[in-house]
């Protein structure tokens, strides 16, 4: 659901770029009271994931394909504002290195593919997880039915976009139908993949997820023929337990996914790529600032065989997109700690 240049006027473009200026601000000082030693180790890791399986692009329809948006996998695993982060951090990787969603598109990307995924991915997550019996089960299946409706909401909000600041004249009824019918299948795609990733790592390593926090049952004892909760052992200091194994692996399936795997990736349109195409959005498309990019089109300039361009492009991005990511993390996260050792400081003082 990239949205090159030229799909949205200027100045619709720019307000959406203060939008997303706004809430990534927010963003970042919300995302410092997530990330703590649990979530901050992680947060680099679930954008390369991110990035990795964007490349995957899957069948829905005839001549249509979808891929991963990313926001509800993002909030429920690190926290909706890290999440908002993650996905950008994401697009922005993409739109610089590999031409893909146009840079003066680059707020309305991350308006549509990161805030309303994420927002509306973890309200969803939130409000089911109150009412659905305690358990690993139950999230599960609220990061599927989150993850479900985070993509049809990115396709009402591209169309309420382009219906402000559309560039051609195209009946918005008939673009509203053919973006909702066609995501709403993505989002099947997209809900598939978030629930599988998040019940991996909730089977593994609950503490990591953070919407999962709070949320497992307590174990049940039979005692005298009847069900009782059995005592809480002392949980292990969350410092002490070791990140290194889930983060190795993580990494290591993102290279497989975008160095191998990736190839293997439908070559149908994506879903906006499609609609834009059927219904004539696509009239003004301006080329893309870094179109001559060595790296343009998840290929490598002057790799001539397919498989290796499209493979080493790939463990590029994830590489740059791990390492971007984690040093903003890091970068917040110590910012986090300054302020706490200030703040005890402060209340020692005033003692």
């Amino acid at each position: 659901m990239h949205v090159p240049d030229g799909f949205v006027n200027a100045p619709v473009s720019a307000a959406a770029g203060v939008v997303a200026a706004g809430a990534v601000a927010v963003s970042l000082r919300g995302a410092r009271r997530e990330l703590d030693e649990r979530t901050a180790p992680l947060a680099g890791l679930v954008a390369a994931f991110i990035f990795a399986v964007q490349m995957l692009n899957f069948p829905v329809a005839a001549g249509t394909s979808g891929h991963l948006l990313g926001g509800a996998l993002a909030a429920i695993l690190v926290g909706p504002y890290t999440g908002v982060l993650c996905v950008s951090v994401v697009l922005l990787m993409q739109g610089v290195l590999f031409a893909d969603g146009g840079l003066t598109a680059l707020g309305v990307n991350i308006t549509d593919m990161a805030i309303t995924t994420t927002v509306v991915s973890y309200l969803v997550f939130r409000g089911l997880v109150k009412v659905l019996p305690r358990g690993r089960r139950s999230i599960t299946v609220a990061s599927f039915v989150a993850a479900v409706l985070s993509v049809p909401a990115a396709a009402v909000v591209f169309t309420l976009i382009y219906a402000i600041g559309g560039t051609t004249d195209v009946s918005l009824a008939k673009v509203a139908t053919a973006m909702i019918g066609v995501h709403v299948l993505i989002g099947i795609g997209e809900a598939a993949i978030t629930a599988l990733t998040v019940g991996a790592v909730v089977a593994v390593r609950p503490d990591l997820v953070y919407g999962a926090r709070g949320l497992t049952q307590p174990l049940k004892l039979r005692v005298g023929g009847a069900l009782v909760d059995a005592p809480a052992a002392a949980p292990a200091p969350v410092a002490a337990r070791s990140h290194r194994k889930v983060w190795i692996t993580g990494l290591v399936t993102s290279l497989v996914l975008a160095g191998f795997v990736s190839y293997y990736a439908s070559a149908s349109p994506d879903g906006l790529e499609k609609v834009a195409h059927d219904k004539g959005i696509d009239k003004k498309t301006e080329e893309h600032a870094a179109a001559d990019s060595p790296l343009a089109d998840y290929g490598v300039k002057d790799v001539s065989d397919a498989r290796l361009s499209g493979g080493l492009a790939g463990i590029i991005g994830v590489g740059v997109t791990v390492v971007a990511g984690t040093g903003v993390f890091w970068a917040l996260r110590r910012r986090r700690t300054d302020d706490v050792a200030s703040t005890e400081v402060t209340a020692g003082e005033t003692v």
